[in-house]
């Protein structure tokens, strides 16, 4: 086999698992509803059906990254698919909620396992000029599966019920492990011999599921004030735990001495933090404001991951031939100006305009994803691209999980408890005009962050 050819099957082996994981995430969301129907949770038990698998996911990131490292990523991105196709085997026959979010649990975990080595692997086989392309062709495939998720699932769920959903991950998985079995070439276990640090990663963990827990219920009472301030402490503990300790799983001389994957991953964070909750105001105001049901506010707001899907192998390239980290910074000015008409967003505005806002955002994320990733990975040795790309997928959660946490506060001080009704339209608009307000300011951050790694 070909030098050539093995690149390009080992990318197509990692675009299988790009496209399953997002692909199953946003079209069990759409089946939620389904699954409501048959097991009469309640609202706090149908959301951890989806939260769960990504809380999951993002307390075992940065553990199997590391794992990858010192056992092989081919080992650990094979394993994870292994465990994210028999669980989701057995989600088909879940008995009740309780059984779902269980399992859920177990595919998160599985999941980590692939997206903390899928891109330590892409770059350990690709040369750097051919990187950023390979970057973008594998990130244009997650867009890709969140894209059809929504809309194949909807069909799946309408014409055969929920569980086919999981029926569909077994033949999936199972093609994605084939392909990988036999198309990746090699082990890539730079760090081999290695103990694994089990401290650090209790700690971390325990700090994060803190963090999030807390966070997401900052609404409902001081008890979660108290949660997310342990858990931001307890990650302070951890930073200090690695710092003193000979093979941690996350080196502090990384983010220390390293200014380029520091200021890189701050970037990340804050264009996610800027950007994520987008979509969840945007949802509402379609429904709510403009009147749409929810499969026309789903095709609106498709509109940001196809021109994402669709452009990133282009800018990929585009990394390749100009520096990655001013591609980067330009993606995140131009999600800047995104988020910037989104906050000017009102009651009468045209839906022409929200569209190209969506399209601007999914360009600017575009330039900066691939890019990005591409600096992050390019500038630590070998023996740490699976803590990098672990780092990278628990910043982005961090992000995230920052976007809600705004919004939670924003809703406490103007929607005061209230749900989003008719009558509380103008405090919901106010609510959504001061967080994209605030989230265009940190989109001003990330630029700054993305200026500061240049080369002096």
């Amino acid at each position: 086999m070909s030098t050539h050819t093995s690149r390009t099957a080992a990318l197509f082996a990692v675009c299988s698992a790009h496209f399953l994981m997002p692909f199953m995430m946003s079209a069990v969301a759409v089946a939620l509803p389904a699954i409501g129907r048959e097991f009469h949770p309640s609202a706090i038990q149908l959301g951890l059906v989806e939260t769960t698998y990504v809380l999951s996911a993002s307390i075992f990131l940065l553990a199997m990254g590391r794992m990858g490292d010192i056992h092989g990523r081919k080992r650990i991105f094979q394993i994870g698919i292994v465990i994210f196709t028999l669980v989701g085997g057995l989600l088909s026959q879940a008995w009740s909620i309780e059984a779902m979010i269980g399992l859920r649990f177990l595919q998160g975990m599985g999941g980590s396992m692939v997206m903390a080595t899928t891109m330590a692997i892409v770059v350990s086989i690709f040369p750097p000029e051919e990187r950023g392309k390979a970057l973008g062709i594998a990130i244009a495939s997650v867009y890709a599966g969140i894209s059809c998720g929504p809309f194949f699932g909807g069909m799946l769920v309408n014409a055969f019920g929920w569980r086919s959903l999981f029926y569909l991950s077994v033949p999936l998985g199972a093609l994605t492990f084939f392909i990988a079995a036999t198309k990746l070439q090699g082990e890539w276990a730079e760090a081999k011999g290695e103990p694994f640090d089990w401290w650090g990663s209790l700690i971390y963990a325990a700090s994060l599921l803190l963090l999030i827990t807390g966070s997401s219920n900052l609404d409902l009472g001081l008890w979660a004030w108290v949660l997310g301030a342990v858990g931001t402490a307890g990650l302070g503990v951890f930073l200090l735990f690695e710092a003193r300790i000979d093979h941690p799983i996350l080196n502090i001389a990384l983010l220390r001495d390293n200014r380029v994957f520091a200021l890189s991953n701050l970037a990340a964070m804050l264009n996610y933090a800027a950007t994520f909750g987008i979509t969840f105001f945007l949802s509402l105001y379609l429904q709510y404001v403009k009147g749409m049901n929810p499969r026309e506010a789903g095709m609106v707001l498709m509109i940001q991951p196809i021109v994402q899907a669709s452009f990133s192998p282009l800018c990929g390239r585009l990394a390749d031939r100009y520096p990655a980290a001013k591609v980067a910074t330009l993606g995140m000015a131009l999600c800047a100006v995104g988020v910037g008409i989104a906050a000017t967003i009102g009651q009468a505005t045209p839906l022409w305009m929200i569209m190209i806002m969506l399209g601007v955002l999914g360009f600017g994320f575009a330039l900066f994803s691939s890019p990005n990733v591409s600096v992050i990975m390019g500038s630590v040795p070998a023996r740490y691209l699976g803590v990098a790309s672990g780092l990278n997928g628990s910043v982005r959660t961090l992000g995230m999980m920052s976007s809600m946490t705004i919004i939670t506060i924003i809703f406490s001080i103007f929607m005061k408890g209230h749900a989003v009704a008719p009558e509380t339209l103008p405090a919901f608009l106010t609510s959504m005009q001061t967080a994209l307000l605030i989230f265009c300011g940190l989109c001003g951050v990330g630029i700054f962050c993305s200026f500061a790694r240049f080369e002096r």
